[in-house]
């Protein structure tokens, strides 16, 4: 009874599904002014009551790992807030999307990569044969410490994308190899090049744009002309991090058609449009979680829920309307349902639906 009042509740407060865009750097805000600092860690010291969020158990990282965590852990976050005096977060769908930005960052521009490895592979790759660490060598290539794109994930791709015609041109009038990257080697060059002392305390960012304007822009382009049928983007999953995203940028430069350049906004748009869309198209099984509601003999109250919602809003949610749900009469006896990521997938598809 209590899970199925809690969400109708829940489902009642969420609007018409809409692309929201987080933004790293606000979220970094939030997570001190919420308060997020005094339990969890961000791949920080250990000691915290609760657990690292910058290290969030599974290879990949999504909204509704998020909120699956939030789910399954929120009965004991409000009874600590409560026993510390510190009041419940009220956030908003476009402020939650804001702190999985800032954790995502975390998860993929902390601690992902191995900076001894990343050394090597910057050495082996030919990258030191142009680009000095402090200054500008013979060849022109730019300074290291110059890089924007060190602690900008997107501005990385972009780079990547515009000047990997002329260092193919170079590395073939240097008589070398175009080398390609995957991923994991372009993610330890990167927590090399961020290891350094010149680099170190710098501050990561990522802040997509406009998934609207993304797509549009993804046509103008010219991009949809080649990514069409298998090669079509965005789908389910493509990319498990900004190196993923930032390597085939580079491996496939050579094949791909660039008619024209890409500004740096341009770039936040296009990353907001495919890293959007990914967590959009989510696995889940609407049946399944129809299932799933009417074993929790909730399901006929859905027939009234809105069609659609999104991780973000559901996470406003939890905080928003959960802590008094939790009090209600009988909710004690019932107990705190416990979902597994697979299982809000099927729920959420099913509130979609």
């Amino acid at each position: 009874m209590m899970f199925r009042n809690l969400i109708i509740v829940l489902a009642a407060a969420l609007p018409a599904a809409a692309s929201i865009q987080g933004d790293a750097s606000r979220g970094a805000v939030l997570f001190e002014q919420q308060k997020c600092v005094a339990c969890h860690a961000v791949n920080g010291d250990a000691g915290k009551p609760g657990p690292d969020l910058g290290r969030l158990a599974g290879k990949q990282f999504t909204p509704v790992t998020l909120l699956t965590a939030l789910w399954n852990h929120a009965p004991a976050m409000w009874r600590a807030m409560e026993a510390a005096d510190v009041a419940t977060p009220k956030l908003t769908a476009q402020q939650s999307a804001d702190v999985f930005a800032y954790l995502y960052v975390a998860r993929y521009s902390g601690a992902a990569g191995d900076a001894a490895k990343g050394r090597k592979v910057f050495v082996s790759k030919g990258c030191a044969e142009c680009h000095n660490i402090t200054s500008a060598n013979a060849s022109g290539g730019a300074a290291v410490m110059k890089w924007e794109s060190i602690v900008d994930s997107i501005e990385l791709a972009r780079q990547m994308w515009v000047h990997s015609p002329q260092m193919r041109q170079a590395a073939k009038d240097s008589g070398l190899k175009f080398q390609d990257i995957p991923a994991a080697e372009m993610g330890d060059m990167i927590a090399y090049l961020k290891s350094l002392p010149q680099t170190r305390g710098l501050t990561a960012k990522f802040a997509p744009a406009s998934a609207e304007t993304g797509e549009t822009l993804f046509a103008v382009k010219g991009c949809v002309g080649c990514h069409q049928g298998s090669k079509a983007l965005p789908k389910a999953g493509p990319f498990k991090s900004m190196a993923d995203f930032a390597a085939a940028m580079w491996n496939h430069s050579a094949v791909m058609r660039q008619t024209s350049g890409i500004r740096p906004e341009e770039m936040t748009r296009l990353v907001g449009y495919l890293f959007s869309k990914q967590f959009d198209q989510l696995p889940g099984d609407a049946s399944r979680g129809e299932r799933l509601m009417q074993a929790k003999a909730c399901n006929g109250c859905h027939r009234t829920a809105p069609k659609a919602s999104t991780p973000y809003e559901m996470i406003s949610a939890v905080w928003v309307h959960g802590p008094a749900m939790k009090k209600e009469p009988g909710a004690g006896k019932a107990g705190w349902p416990k979902l597994s990521e697979a299982e809000m997938a099927d729920l959420m598809a099913a509130l979609r639906k």
